[in-house]
């Protein structure tokens, strides 16, 4: 009885082990950003091509108050409710205390400074694909943009979701720095590609999810569930959307579409963001979406 019991707690504790092992958080190495040095100029771009007031701004936010990341929005999910944090040059409620290391680790792996799992809400699945000298460009104009001292508000999730150390599982099956689209690709497409499936993550709404939550990269972009379970996000692919590239960059640049419709719902912000890129990134973007397969 004795030894059952002994084999009993070992076999526990190599579990425990095991787990413990399996979901911890992987950082990047320590020199992954050495030598780098951002650029502001240059991370307004990456700013805006990647979204980041889409989320960090609140709801109604336009004009120069997109610029103030205080964050708050509340995004509802199948697996509960996630709530954008600060992201401003704070010290103390934002990202101001952090460094360029901790910044890159946040994007590109999804852990944070404590060394913490970030849930995937924060898209660093795509984010994973960025250059990173984007990525210090990015933070190098961060530190330029307005301080909020708001404080963070905690997402609203049930058991099991609630348990950040299980995102280490999670995160061996769909963090992957793999490009969807590949092939022999033109210099446009692979532009569009890096904009669409890394800085953009257009996919995170536009393609179905498993019921893990991970991404279906078989049905690319063809549509899916909206998160909050009201209604549905369309598909982008070539023959559903049924627009030409001069259509597609011309929507993305005004929020009209071919009809005279306006983008509307959790599109009209993205379309103010990306409206601030060249016309030649938006072209770039369409003819990525073109060159998908339906």
């Amino acid at each position: 009885m004795r030894k059952s019991a002994i084999a009993l707690v070992t076999l526990i504790a190599l579990g425990g082990a095991g787990y413990w092992w399996l979901t911890r958080p992987a950082p990047l190495p320590d020199q992954a950003f050495a030598g780098l040095a951002g650029e502001a100029r240059a991370g307004e771009a990456i700013f805006w091509a990647a979204g980041c007031a889409s989320c960090h701004a609140t709801d109604d936010a336009s004009g120069d108050a997109r610029l103030l990341l205080a964050g708050g929005q509340r995004f509802e999910s199948p697996f509960g409710t996630f709530v954008a944090p600060n992201i401003s040059p704070d010290p103390e409620h934002g990202i101001g205390g952090w460094t360029l290391a901790e910044f890159g680790n946040a994007m590109l792996r999804g852990v944070s400074p404590d060394g913490r799992h970030y849930y995937p809400a924060f898209p660093y699945t795509a984010y994973i694909c960025a250059d990173p000298q984007d990525v210090a460009d990015l933070w190098a104009f961060l530190q330029t943009l307005p301080a909020s001292n708001t404080p963070d508000a905690p997402h609203e999730l049930p058991f099991p979701f609630s348990i950040r150390r299980n995102l280490g599982l999670w995160k061996a099956l769909y963090l992957d720095d793999g490009w969807v689209l590949e092939g022999a690709l033109s210099d446009e497409v692979q532009r569009g590609r890096y904009l669409v499936e890394a800085l953009g993550h257009c996919a995170e709404c536009h393609t179905p999810r498993d019921r893990l939550g991970g991404l279906d990269t078989d049905r690319w972009m063809q549509g899916a569930p909206n998160p909050s379970g009201e209604g549905r996000i369309p598909p982008i692919t070539p023959g559903e959307l049924g627009w030409t590239q001069q259509d597609i960059a011309g929507y993305l640049a005004s929020g009209f579409t071919p009809d005279f419709d306006v983008a509307g719902g959790a599109m009209a912000p993205v379309v103010e963001s990306l409206a601030q890129l060249p016309r030649s990134e938006l072209d770039a973007i369409a003819a990525y979406l073109l060159a998908l397969e339906d």
